[in-house]
Order: C-alpha cells, then structure tokens, then sequence
C-alpha cells in the first residue's frame, strides 16, 4: 500500500510568520517608536468580504500593528474612492493600503489600483510592482502567491531545475506565481483552460499549483507521483463545504505533499499581507 502524502499544514506555517512578524514589529517599537500601519478600504456590504476584512483587522493588531478599517457605503461614487486612496497616500502614518475586491460595478478596480501609491500596495496588484517583479526586481507581491512560495521552500530542499506547472493565469494569482517559481530557478510551464492535453501536461510536473477555480477539477492521476500540489482554490459546493481546485482524496495518495482546502493556503495569505506590510514600512522608512 502506497503511503499518502503528507499534508502541508498552512494554518502552522502562518501562525510561525506572524508570530516572527509579531516580534519585529515589537523591536521597531521599542527601538525606534514607529509602529507599521495597515489601512483596508471596504466599499459596501458584501458579506464574503466583510468577513476578510474583520480577519485581516484582527491579525494585523495581533502581531501590534495599527489597523484600520475604512467601512464606505455601497453609493460611493468612483470619485470618493479616489479621494480617499489620495489621503491614505499622502499620509505619512500609513505604510500599505489595500482596497477589498470585488468593488461595487460602478467602480473602475483598475482605475483605483493605479491610484495607490506603488510604496504602499500591500496587495502588489500595482502596475508598477506587477512590472518590477517581472523584470527580476524588488516589489510588493501578490499575498497568496508569496504564501505558496514560502510553503514551497519549507517543503521541498531545494526547487532548482524542478519543473513547475502553474493552472491558471490570472493576475492575481497565475501570472505572479510563475513569475516567482522562475526568479526560483524552476522551469515553468503557465497553463490554463485551453491548453491541449491539459493532464499530459499537469503530470510532467514536480510542483503543481491549481489556481483555476473548478472544483476538484485536478485528479489523481494527473499527478506525477511525488509531486508537490499547491492547491490555491477555495470552492463553495452546494452542500456548504469547502474543496479546492484538486480532488484531495485522490491526489493525497498519489503526491509526495499536498496542501488542505482549507487550512493550506488560505491562512498564508492574511500572514503574508502582515508580511507586505512590514516590507512596505521598512522600504518607506529606512
């Protein structure tokens, strides 16, 4: 009988980064007075990010940051928003800003993604950090992709010359993660839905990261065996529960490590906005 994967507990790994972050945060307190600030702007009711917003308020004070939430109403008009993104941009006590997506349809996103500073984009959807960052240079990355990274590198010895298969190429998630997986030094291959023989091409992979947003889309035996699954997808299903983007039942017997849905990803990509954050404060500041 075949040994099922092992499980790659993003929930710990989180809890590991905060509490790091948690402690640099206290020392530039202590040492130089200055505490990073995080300053997330929800606009209207939507119930999913409520939620997400709530999270990221909590976590940010807990590791001492200042944390603060602009709530507008779903009326605001795209010229409210851009007024508020300028006054959080020329205020010196804020190192990230991030807006909650989706924004109401009246609301051009790219529009106010531009309006950031680029210095204080946490969320690093930035065209100026989306072009850094595939130029090689330094940048403020995409929160979930940073995440997956950082469980890759804790997994696996090494992920030179490993080849890569990232599913899906959103902005958000697809684009950024191959850039990462390069600047690692893997040999990425950036598929989607209308690449041909989608499941010869999964099992050439050593790493797999499914971020398409198809339940259980990824089987088994498009599993190389061994291979390391990121699986990015957090699908509702009609029963309530959560699966991700890759049939965990099947592909846990066949991978060398797999990330749950939930408790994988997920957890990491608060911790790694906390991350962001940090970063930005440090680049701003000195």
């Amino acid at each position: 009988m075949t040994a099922e994967a092992r499980i790659i507990d993003g929930k710990a790994a989180a809890a590991a980064l905060r509490a790091e972050i948690g402690r640099e945060v206290a020392a530039i307190k202590a040492g130089r007075g200055l505490v990073p600030g995080l300053h997330v702007v929800l606009v209207g009711e939507d119930p999913a990010s409520r939620v997400y917003v709530a999270s990221k308020e909590k976590q940010a004070v807990e590791v001492g940051m200042n944390s603060v939430a602009h709530r507008l109403p779903a009326e605001t008009s795209e010229a409210e928003l851009l007024a508020k993104v300028a006054e959080l941009n020329a205020d010196n006590s804020v190192d990230g800003i991030l807006v909650q997506l989706p924004l109401p349809v009246h609301i051009d996103a790219d529009r106010i993604i531009d309006a950031i500073d680029p210095a204080k984009d946490v969320d690093g959807f930035h065209l100026s950090n989306v072009g850094k960052l595939a130029a090689g240079r330094a940048a403020l990355v995409p929160c979930t992709p940073l995440g997956a990274m950082i469980l890759l590198r804790q997994t696996l010895p090494s992920l030179v010359g490993l080849e890569a298969v990232v599913i899906g190429r959103s902005a958000i998630v697809g684009k950024p993660m191959a850039q990462l997986l390069l600047q690692a030094d893997c040999t990425v291959t950036l598929a989607h839905s209308r690449t041909r023989d989608l499941p010869a091409v999964v099992r050439r992979a050593d790493i797999v990261i499914a971020a398409v947003g198809r339940p259980r889309m990824v089987k088994g035996d498009w599993i190389k065996p061994g291979a390391t699954v990121i699986d990015v997808g957090i699908n509702r299903l009609p029963d309530g529960k959560l699966a991700g983007d890759v049939d965990f039942a099947e592909a846990v017997k066949v991978a060398g490590a797999i990330t749950p849905v939930p408790g994988g990803v997920g957890p990491m990509t608060i911790a790694c906005l906390l991350k962001n954050t940090l970063t930005a404060f440090h680049a701003r500041r000195g």
